[in-house]
């Protein structure tokens, strides 16, 4: 039995240490750190013949059983952080921006990307921002021209030909009628049937010119096939055909457009706009009877008033002046021109240009004209780069009682002569 024993048995496993230790027991074994020349770790051993040791390898100061010496000083290290390593760019890689990546590394910066944003970068976009708005109000006013109502064909008839408004010179009739809605209880106002111009406006426009030219709605002149009779009666006759051809016969000019202002619409152009500044005279008029009828009043003091689109077509069509009974057929004119001119002035604000579409859409509603979308335009861009002209109004010089009744104006043929030759030279 003691044969088969074996002559080298293996230690007793000794027991798993505990972790903390208990008090008086001994702890896990050290592992002493690598070995590293530069830094003298680990210390040399009393009999490997260091400083202080004899030749035989045993030195004086050596601590007993061999143990190794502890060293002066603990060794340093260094804590190193993660990050993210850069990313090789392929060669040929294409970036955010559509550049082509050199081959090589390249630096990532999370949250990062693209070219700077510099001036001349942010005044490309604007341009861009610019040219893409006007595209769009072009494309908007062409389909609103497109479908708006036009005048009647003996109108265009009456018409003489002429070139595009922006680069040649053309005279424009503006004719604005007088009818009123039903239920109105305004002296002398039209709700159905003809109506006589209230409006009788000369543009020449074109190759540098800029004038206009007002006609006193109770002007006597021969109106062809009808007699002696006010030249507002003309529209009421024959529409705007007749009223071209009165016009033409009386002056001695060619008439090449004819617009009429649609009043129904008209408000909604000048809201479109945003409101324009009016400066004048104080006014108070009731326009259909006023508010107690179902009308509208009007009241603006003197000097300059933010007015809306009912308030705009009021002043138009205002004939008695309650802040003043004493102004004329002539001052009524002039009150038109400055709207007129007001109306100019806020197109190219600053204000109308971000609601550029929308006045797109309605100012071909507004109005009735033999000219298409491509004359509109010209004809608006001449408007815009002329400026406004001084405001001209026929002056007459007379009265004259007519065979029906009622009072008229006379304009002798000078006057009538010399104010057409400013008009024309513009």
């Amino acid at each position: 039995m003691a044969d088969d024993q074996d002559p080298n048995p293996p230690p007793p496993a000794s027991p798993r240490p505990r972790f903390p230790p208990r008090p008086g027991e001994p702890g896990p074994p050290q592992t002493p750190p690598p070995a590293d020349p530069q830094a003298g770790w680990p210390p040399p051993r009393s009999g490997d013949g260091g400083a202080g040791g004899g030749a035989g390898g045993g030195g004086g100061d050596a601590p007993e059983g061999g143990r190794d010496r502890e060293p002066a000083e603990k060794p340093e290290y260094t804590l190193y952080r993660g990050s993210r390593l850069p990313r090789p760019a392929l060669p040929g890689a294409v970036g955010r921006l559509g550049r082509v990546r050199r081959p090589g590394w390249t630096r990532v910066r999370p949250g990062r990307g693209g070219r700077p944003v510099t001036f001349g970068r942010v005044v490309r976009w604007l341009a861009v921002g610019v040219v893409l708005w006007i595209g769009l109000s072009v494309v908007v006013f062409v389909v609103s021209s497109q479908i708006a109502p036009g005048v009647s064909s003996e109108a265009r008839a009456s018409l003489s030909s002429s070139g595009w408004p922006l680069t040649s010179s053309n005279t424009i009739l503006v004719l604005g009628s007088d009818q009123r809605p039903a239920g109105t209880h305004e002296a002398g106002a039209t709700t159905s049937g003809p109506s006589r111009s209230d409006v009788m406006l000369l543009i020449r426009i074109g190759a540098g010119h800029t004038a206009r030219l007002s006609i006193p709605r109770d002007t006597v002149v021969p109106i062809p096939g009808h007699g002696t009779s006010k030249i507002n009666a003309a529209f009421a006759y024959g529409g705007a055909s007749l009223a071209i051809q009165t016009v033409e016969g009386y002056l001695g000019i060619k008439i090449n457009h004819v617009v009429e202002v649609n009043f129904t619409n008209f408000p909604g152009l000048v809201n479109a706009l945003g409101g324009v500044n009016y400066t004048g005279s104080c006014v108070v008029s009731k326009i259909s009877g006023g508010f107690r009828n179902g009308g509208f009043t009007l009241r603006l003091k003197a000097g300059t008033t933010h007015i809306d689109g009912a308030q705009a077509l009021a002043l138009a069509r205002t004939r008695e002046n309650l802040c003043n009974p004493a102004e004329t057929d002539l001052n009524r004119a002039r009150r038109q021109q400055k709207l007129f001119s007001s109306i100019e002035r806020r197109v190219i604000s600053p204000a109308a240009f971000i609601r550029l579409p929308w006045v797109a859409w309605d100012a071909p509603k507004a109005i009735q004209t033999d000219m298409g979308a491509t004359t509109l335009l010209g004809l608006f861009a001449a408007l815009e780069t002329t400026g406004s002209p001084p405001t001209q109004v026929l002056e007459p010089t007379g009265g004259e009682t007519l065979p029906g009744g009622g009072a008229g104006l006379v304009v002798s043929a000078a006057e009538r002569e010399a104010a057409t030759a400013r008009f024309l030279k513009g």
